[in-house]
């Protein structure tokens, strides 16, 4: 840990020409203890980025296998694109998670349209599929076996008790004491296979609408498909809707694990990490600033190193924060003064919802392809990458930029009810600054932090 806190700061040091310390690599063993000049003996260590660009410690990084689909994979797909078994025969899975956008939403509305006769609007926004066939299950604490032992009541028991530690790009191990909500999908992380995870929207009265069970095991059964199901489950299945349906939700999980087109990892990032790739001076630089926790700290939430099997990153700890985004005035269900969206709390999870510690929680979402989407956060609050950069930077040290000014004294997370305000992260840099503080990344950072995570985009094919 602390030899990367150096290669951070060695790296800042070289591409900006500023004096380095390990103490200013935030080296030392507790945070908040007075900061001790260094003497002249500090050796600087070596650089995470090499003066022309390239990684100087290349990765053989193992790759999802890519072979040819299997057949259920293969009727998956078929359901994927199929808008006949909406309840308006207008939307498809692929409607929302369009391919051409990472499996995303096609349009910057915050919220997609739904319903029988689409004219009902959702409540969150649209996350990407892609990158979710390594998502753990849902817990509360350190992801380790001894977690699989203990209730879910048990762990948000300690949970209660736990001393949160500061989360920082060069203290993943610290963080892995937290006992935090993690893993799991949706931004509520309320369901745990992609089988489940197609359930919700297909049934949502608000998205796919699709009725009952019955009706869209009708649709099935009369659907160019029908003779693929029975061959591959078996005739008695077309007559058991309850089965036919979870054999439909199941053919679309394996098409989302198998296709590779949902975990390409075919970015430049990717190609700088196995040695294949150089940075741009620009790039690089946002790539240092992504890392330090002087500055963006994204690293401490979005981890951006292969694992210890060589897997690549997925650029996120798959852990819930309260970040206190603004609130979105463009949803209409938050017309309703008195509506409020608390993630883990509800209103589309219900198992947590006596654990107010949670609330406002939301799932820490993957950054790859970030820079194709038109919508971020859960409530779309916001369409570009500068904005939400402005957020990071502005929330805490000029909150009147961020949130509505009313009477002349700011709404500060205008979206979260009063008494749940507490859960806002104040610990993990930037958000330990107070106001009228500097802020911690300069435009010239966030400006080089955007310009590194366009790197994350797949698809590239060298330049």
């Amino acid at each position: 840990m602390v030899r990367r806190a150096l290669l951070i700061a060695a790296t800042a040091a070289f591409l900006t020409g500023a004096a380095w310390t390990a103490e200013a690599a935030g080296a030392t063993p507790a945070a908040s203890a007075p900061r001790a000049p260094v003497g002249a003996a500090s050796r600087p260590a070596p650089a995470l980025v090499l003066p022309d660009g390239a990684n100087p410690h290349p990765v053989h990084l193992v790759l999802p296998p890519r072979k040819p689909l299997s057949a259920v994979a293969r009727l998956g797909r078929e359901l994927f694109f199929d808008r006949r078994l909406s309840g308006s025969g207008r939307v498809s899975c692929a409607s929302c998670h369009s391919p051409e956008h990472a499996y995303g939403p096609p349009n910057a509305l915050p919220v997609q349209i739904g319903g029988s006769r689409m004219n009902r609007f959702g409540v969150r926004a649209v996350p990407s599929l892609e990158y979710l066939y390594r998502q753990q299950n849902f817990s509360i604490g350190p992801d380790n076996e001894e977690n699989e032992t203990i209730t879910l009541q048990q762990l948000v028991q300690l949970g209660k008790q736990a001393t949160r530690v500061r989360k920082t790009a060069h203290d993943t191990a610290a963080t892995a004491a937290n006992l935090v909500p993690q893993g799991g999908l949706f931004w509520d992380g309320r369901v745990n296979t992609l089988q489940q995870q197609a359930d919700g929207p297909l049934f949502n009265p608000l998205e796919m609408d699709a009725g009952s069970v019955a009706t869209v095991a009708a649709k099935l059964r009369s659907g160019g498909y029908a003779r693929e199901f029975q061959q591959l489950f078996g005739p008695g299945m077309m007559d058991n809707a309850q089965f036919l349906v979870s054999e439909a939700l199941f053919a679309l999980a394996r098409f989302q694990i198998e296709d590779p087109s949902f975990h390409p990892f075919t970015s430049k990032y990717d190609a700088w990490l196995q040695g294949k790739a150089r940075f741009t001076p620009t790039q690089a630089r946002g790539y240092v600033a992504f890392n330090d926790p002087r500055k963006g700290d994204c690293a401490a939430c979005h981890l951006d190193r292969p694992g210890a099997d060589g897997q690549p990153p997925l650029f996120s700890d798959t852990q819930y924060e309260a970040l206190g985004v603004p609130r979105n005035p463009a949803i209409p269900a938050n017309r309703d003064p008195h509506y409020h969206d608390m993630g883990l709390c509800g209103p589309y999870r219900t198992d947590l919802a006596r654990q107010t510690q949670y609330c406002g929680m939301f799932l820490t979402p993957t950054l790859r392809n970030a820079a194709t989407r038109h919508v971020f956060f859960h409530n779309g609050v916001y369409h570009s990458l500068a904005r939400v950069l402005d957020f990071y930077d502005f929330r805490d040290t000029r909150p009147a930029r961020i949130y509505p000014v009313v009477d002349g004294k700011v709404d500060k997370y205008d979206d979260l009810p009063a008494r749940y305000r507490a859960n806002v992260d104040h610990t993990d840099p930037p958000f330990d600054r107070k106001a009228g503080q500097r802020p911690a990344m300069s435009a010239r950072d966030m400006r080089d932090i955007i310009a590194f995570l366009k790197t994350l985009n797949d698809g590239w094919r060298g330049g």
